[in-house]
C-alpha cells in the first residue's frame, strides 16, 4: 500500500504543479509580455481568451485529478467526518477542503464569465472598450484570487504532510 500511497501522493504533486505553475507562469510571464506584443486591449484580452482556453483544457483535468487524489489521501477522515476537530491535523484538513471549496466556485464563475457570446463579442471587436476592460477586470481579479487561494491551499498541504501543526 505503501508504493500506491506515494504514486497517488506524485500524481497529485504533479496535478498541482500544473495548475498553480501553469496559473502563476501566465500572470508573472505570459500577460506581461503579450501586453508589449499586442497593439490593443481588445487584442490582448481575445488573445487571453484563446491562451484560457488552452489552459483549461489541461488544467481542469489536473483539478479533477487533484481533487480526486486529496480525497484519496484524507481517505481515513472521510470516514469519521467528526475526526476533522479532534486534532490539528483535521483541522488544517478542513481549512483545506473549505479554500479547495472556494478556488472551485471562483474558477467556475471566472471560466463563466467567458461564455461564448462574450467570447464571440471580444474575438470580433465589436464588444466595444468599456465592455472589454470591465470583463478583463472582473477576469483579472478572480484569477488572482484563484493563485492565491491555491497558493494558500499548498501552503496548507506542507503543514499537513509534515504532520499538522
Amino acid at each position: 500500500m505503501a508504493v500506491a500511497d506515494g504514486l497517488v501522493t506524485w500524481v497529485h504533486l504533479i496535478c498541482a504543479s500544473i495548475w498553480v505553475g501553469g496559473s502563476l507562469f501566465i500572470g508573472i510571464v505570459l500577460v506581461p509580455v503579450l501586453k508589449s506584443y499586442t497593439k490593443s486591449l481588445e487584442e490582448l484580452v481575445a488573445l487571453m481568451v484563446k491562451i484560457g482556453r488552452r489552459f483549461n483544457s489541461i488544467t481542469m483535468p489536473a483539478f479533477a485529478i487533484l481533487i480526486a487524489t486529496g480525497l484519496f489521501n484524507s481517505r481515513a477522515f472521510l470516514g469519521d467526518p467528526g475526526a476533522l476537530l479532534e486534532s490539528s491535523y483535521g483541522i488544517l484538513l478542513l481549512i483545506k477542503i473549505v479554500l479547495v471549496v472556494a478556488t472551485i466556485v471562483t474558477y467556475v464563475v471566472h471560466v463563466r464569465l467567458l461564455n461564448a457570446d462574450m467570447e464571440k463579442k471580444i474575438a470580433s471587436g465589436t464588444g466595444g472598450s468599456v465592455y472589454v476592460q470591465s470583463v478583463r477586470s472582473k477576469i483579472i481579479n478572480l484569477a488572482r484570487i484563484t493563485v492565491v487561494l491555491s497558493i494558500v491551499i499548498l501552503l496548507l498541504a506542507s503543514l499537513l504532510d509534515s504532520g499538522g501543526l
